[in-house]
């Protein structure tokens, strides 16, 4: 799988480019994410696939208004109605150039993030889970179709997750499923420990 950072911000694709120097078949396109050549586009959805703020909103200019319908019934039939964070669903799009789309939300409504969340990771984790193990209906393998996936900023539009945070946070989801699994922790403190390098690159070791 090839995976595109797009950001448009220079801020976020300077952390991107910091944080996966050196990660094999990664790269990062200072510009919109619409020039990206990719078989899939990633939306840092909201669990009930409405479509119409952020970048979501400029997918359904892009893509047509009825992809919101057809995500949401995707939500409604396979996922009872919501789609949690760190889960991920794929729709098709109907454009020859970008022909699926990947939602994978960072938020359950739209909101700005506490500055603790590790919803970016999460996200991210379950975007890349489902290309690289999921399966169509039919069943056929989903990286068999998608080999290139495009990824806006995780969580850095209405969710404003500074931008060195989501590169971190994403980078982590990269190692885990492109390198995972990762092994389970073996105490209460080193997930702790684990949890909070989500956030700082100093954590506080706790005591159990």
């Amino acid at each position: 799988m090839r995976i595109v950072l797009a950001a448009q911000d220079a801020d976020l694709a300077q952390a991107w480019q910091g944080a996966f120097v050196g990660a094999p078949d990664v790269s990062v396109h200072a510009g919109t994410i619409f020039d990206v050549e990719a078989d899939a586009l990633v939306s840092p959805a909201n669990s009930f696939g409405f479509m119409d703020g952020g970048i979501d909103a400029l997918y359904s200019e892009r893509f047509g208004w009825d992809l919101q319908m057809r995500l949401r019934r995707l939500i409604y039939e396979r996922h009872h109605g919501e789609l949690l964070i760190g889960a991920a669903e794929i729709v098709e799009t109907g454009d020859r150039r970008h022909p699926y789309l990947v939602a994978c939300p960072t938020m359950r409504v739209p909101m700005v993030l506490d500055p603790s969340t590790i919803n970016p990771f999460l996200a991210t984790r379950a975007a890349l889970l489902l290309v690289k193990h999921g399966r169509f209906p039919s069943g056929e393998p989903i990286a068999d179709v998608v080999r290139t996936l495009a990824f806006p900023g995780m969580g850095t539009g209405v969710g404003r997750v500074p931008a060195e945070t989501c590169a971190r946070q994403m980078k982590a989801a990269f190692n885990q499923v492109m390198h995972g699994p990762a092994p389970l922790p073996s105490s209460w403190a080193e997930a702790s420990e684990l949890h909070q390098r989500l956030n700082t690159d100093r954590p506080t070791r706790l005591q159990f």
